[in-house]
């Protein structure tokens, strides 16, 4: 990582990860492109787990021991770290206007990528489980239905895990001064 001054630790990458309304999987296909698809991912413990239909290209794709890149992103937004009045006195002086830039044309920012080995789920009860992963943190309201839903749904859904052997993690925020926040690395 470049910006060494913007990595986050693991574990800030697992709570991006846990926020995240979705990742997108990059995979390799069978001609050597890449290919890129939006999942639903749920995470427990160092696995990922999502769910697709048992026929199509991305199922095509998902064989078991292929590597996959996983990136998510966590909010976005443009800082407000500066008052009108302050920059329309700084843009007076390009200089000083100059030291602003960074702060008026950038977003704050998280996002975690992972790095890991696919695996289809085979057995009823793996595969029931991977659901109730995914259920739970997108659906926790509607966990009582949760095995009528099993029941029916099981035997035409296919289900996947991603075994997680790294986690990275990157953000860039202000504080309330306007000053950017900087990870300090634990010894």
């Amino acid at each position: 990582m470049r910006r060494k001054d913007r990595e986050m630790d693991r574990e800030f990458g697992l709570q991006v990860i846990d926020r995240a309304a979705y990742g997108v999987l990059s995979i390799v296909d069978s001609d050597g492109s890449a290919y890129g698809v939006p999942l639903s991912l749920a995470r427990e413990g160092d696995v990922l787990y999502f769910h697709a239909a048992q026929s199509g290209k991305k199922t095509d794709l998902l064989r078991d021991g292929a590597q996959a890149h996983v990136v998510f992103v966590g909010p976005t937004r443009i800082p407000d770290v500066m008052t009108q009045e302050k920059v329309a006195d700084a843009a007076k002086t390009p200089a000083k206007f100059g030291e602003l830039t960074s702060k008026l044309f950038t977003t704050e920012y998280e996002s975690a990528m992972v790095l890991g080995t696919i695996r289809q789920l085979v057995s009823d009860g793996e595969k029931t489980h991977g659901l109730w992963v995914i259920a739970q943190k997108f659906t926790p309201q509607w966990m009582p239905y949760f095995p009528q839903a099993v029941e029916s749904g099981l035997a035409i859904t296919a289900v996947y895990a991603i075994d997680i052997t790294q986690v990275t993690a990157k953000r860039k925020k202000f504080d309330a001064t306007g000053k950017e926040m900087k990870w300090q690395r634990q010894a």
